[in-house]
């Protein structure tokens, strides 16, 4: 195909300021039983067989004695019951599965968290690009996505300096991401800036109208 005739349209938002103030943080983690006390990694939406689950569950494990992080899971899927089973028999003390919630209450908890995750299996061949990625951004909190190496959204995030990438394949380097975004510096300015320039809906209409009206 030629490249001259193909152009690229993002994912795109309304661009909202989603981050939650610390006192309200506090009011919903004290709702939710989420600790006030651990660095809070979450991962919200769909926990099927595309999400590589298996590795999800695989990454929990590696954390169990990190007593200072706390990983929460929000959705629902054909792989959840995986989650259940792990829960139930290995007893985490630090992981929290909860159903899939309301969008409006679902976003509100991302805000009150402190990192968010993508899972997507290794074994994708196509460069998928996960939406959920804007929600985070929108709460501007760090990302750390664990994905299949044809999709550029860990080196998106490594380059513009919200996050850390790993394939979802490595235990250890899901280990060292995690580490390394325990005392990850300040990052809500640099998102908010990329996710304006980027992935805002106003952007995407020009991309889509120009090629209609003369802008």
């Amino acid at each position: 195909m030629d490249s001259s005739v193909v152009e690229i349209c993002p994912n795109c938002v309304e661009v909202i300021d989603k981050s939650v103030a610390w006192d309200k943080r506090i009011s919903i983690r004290q709702k939710y039983a989420i600790p006030l006390n651990k660095k809070v990694f979450i991962y919200g939406g769909n926990l099927g067989k595309p999400q590589g689950i298996s590795f999800l569950i695989e990454c929990l494990k590696s954390q169990e004695k990190n007593e200072e992080a706390f990983f929460l899971i929000v959705g629902s899927g054909t792989e959840y019951s995986k989650l259940e089973k792990y829960i139930s028999e290995c007893n985490p003390i630090n992981v929290k599965l909860m159903q899939r919630l309301p969008k409006e209450d679902y976003d509100t908890m991302v805000g009150a968290c402190d990192v968010g995750m993508i899972f997507l299996d290794h074994r994708f061949t196509i460069p998928n690009f996960p939406s959920r990625l804007l929600s985070y951004m929108q709460a501007k909190i760090p990302v750390l996505a664990c994905t299949d190496p044809n999709t550029d959204i860990g080196r998106i995030i490594e380059e513009a300096g919200f996050g850390c990438w790993c394939k979802s394949n490595d235990v250890g380097k899901f280990d060292k991401c995690v580490k390394n975004l325990m005392n990850i510096e300040q990052v809500a300015d640099k998102e908010w800036t990329y996710l304006n320039q980027h992935y805002s809906a106003e952007k995407g209409y020009q991309i889509i109208m120009k090629h209609f009206i003369d802008l």
